[in-house]
């Protein structure tokens, strides 16, 4: 039996996708633990594309159960249609997708409260998806929240939808001039029994689906979105999401123990992306950060939005480390740098002229961050098509050593492309 926690070691879209993706072949069982249809995971098979923004990423293995576990905040809507997408595709979910009783609901009214909020605020920007995430996930800590439980429940659910939706006109309209007519209640009403009719046959208890999994010695990989420095907790706080994509928040998100995890694998690009606002310590703001973005075609795969592009952060991605038990990482993207004569690494940084090898916890002295970098010589030649390490140019070698000389991790898996044969395994 093998438990491996699948984690994001710097800003999200990492490739964690495409690497749950392959490794799903090894494994029984991929249970997603937190987050929500804020999150894109790009597979693509066949140069056929998927893109699950709810579904875990092992979805497209026939013979695979896959758990949305009660870490996550779930869109009712979003998740229909990604099952309809993969049935029009020939791709059948049945009795092998499956849904916590406990899993938080997303409706209509948290994604008007996260549009409207993120338009008040002039100073401080987050750089929502406006999905309804965050406040979805305020319901849920403010003991308010309504679960997929719920909505198979019709009467509990209508005394439940009552008061949070009377609380939450009258919110919209004193705050955002939003007016939810009665006739808007109604239909939101019958949409969500609707939604609970077709969750009915989805909805279990996961954490007792993974017990039992585990007793069987079955191999399970926990997926988690976005990325540690989007952690609410360990992020770059206050831009980062409303949950912890770290690999603690799997046991928590999912209801398992952490004496059954076996194993924590970190994802992490060739360079570094962010989506959103906050700090970006190796940001390239001129031409070099425009190539990056064009050869790896950095934009969002919720949003369309582009990314923000920078040099590898090796402070960074070893905090990811430390604080998620992290000892190998798979290199992803690796082949957009051949378009590069120099490449630069940042090993550590300078504050106030004094040298920090780790990345601050303060979030005023993240401001003051001067990246500290190596340069090393680009290959210049296309790697997409190797699937064997030594068979890479050997300054493409150099440059992966470095790196993992920099984040004490060896790195197992290395991608060269989106497709799954663009794969080397060490």
């Amino acid at each position: 039996m093998a438990t491996t926690i699948i984690v994001g070691t710097q800003w999200g879209d990492e490739g964690k996708g495409k690497i749950t993706d392959l490794l799903s072949e090894q494994y029984d069982v991929i249970a997603r633990y937190q987050g929500g249809c804020n999150a894109g995971h790009t597979v693509v098979v066949e140069d056929k594309q998927y893109i699950f923004h709810l579904l875990p990423s092992g979805i497209l293995h026939k013979d695979k159960i896959c758990l949305i576990g009660n870490g996550v905040v779930l869109d009712p809507e979003v998740f229909f249609d990604e099952i309809n997408a993969l049935e029009e595709k020939g791709i059948s979910i049945a009795n092998r997708l499956f849904v916590d009783y406990k899993t938080h609901i997303i409706f209509p009214y948290h994604k008007m409260i996260d549009e409207s909020m993120e338009e008040e605020k002039e100073n401080l920007k987050i750089g929502t998806t406006k999905k309804g995430i965050g406040p979805a996930y305020v319901d849920k800590y403010s003991r308010n929240g309504i679960r997929a439980c719920d909505l198979i429940h019709s009467d509990s659910l209508e005394k439940k939808l009552n008061s949070q939706l009377e609380h939450k006109k009258l919110y919209l309209y004193k705050n955002y001039q939003i007016d939810i007519s009665k006739e808007n209640i109604n239909k939101i009403k019958e949409k969500y029994h609707e939604y609970g009719q077709k969750l009915k046959k989805y909805i279990i208890d996961g954490s007792l689906l993974l017990d039992e999994q585990i007793k069987k010695h079955k191999n399970i990989i926990f997926e988690g979105a976005q990325g540690t420095m989007l952690d609410v907790d360990h992020g770059t706080y206050p831009y980062v999401t409303s949950s912890n994509p770290m690999a603690g928040c799997a046991c928590t998100g999912c209801g398992i123990s952490p004496i059954y995890i076996d194993k924590v694998i970190g994802i992490c690009k060739a360079y570094t992306t962010r989506v959103g606002e906050g700090p970006f310590p190796t940001e390239l703001v001129g031409s070099i950060g425009e190539k990056l973005r064009e050869y790896g075609n950095e934009y969002g795969a919720t949003t369309g939005r582009p990314r923000r592009c920078g040099w590898f952060d090796a402070a960074v991605v070893k905090y990811a480390n430390r604080i998620n038990g992290i000892k190998e990482i798979v290199l992803t993207k690796l082949d957009v740098l051949s378009h590069f004569k120099k490449i630069r690494i940042c090993k550590e940084y300078k504050i106030n002229n004094q040298v920090y090898p780790h990345y601050p916890a303060d979030s005023e002295i993240i401001k003051l961050i001067e990246p500290i970098y190596e340069e090393i010589e680009g290959w210049k030649e296309d790697i997409s098509h190797i699937n064997n390490f030594n068979d890479l140019p050997k300054k493409t070698i150099e440059y992966i050593k470095k790196i993992e000389s920099l984040t004490d991790c060896k790195a197992v898996i290395i991608s060269v492309g989106p497709k799954r044969s663009q794969t080397i395994i060490r």
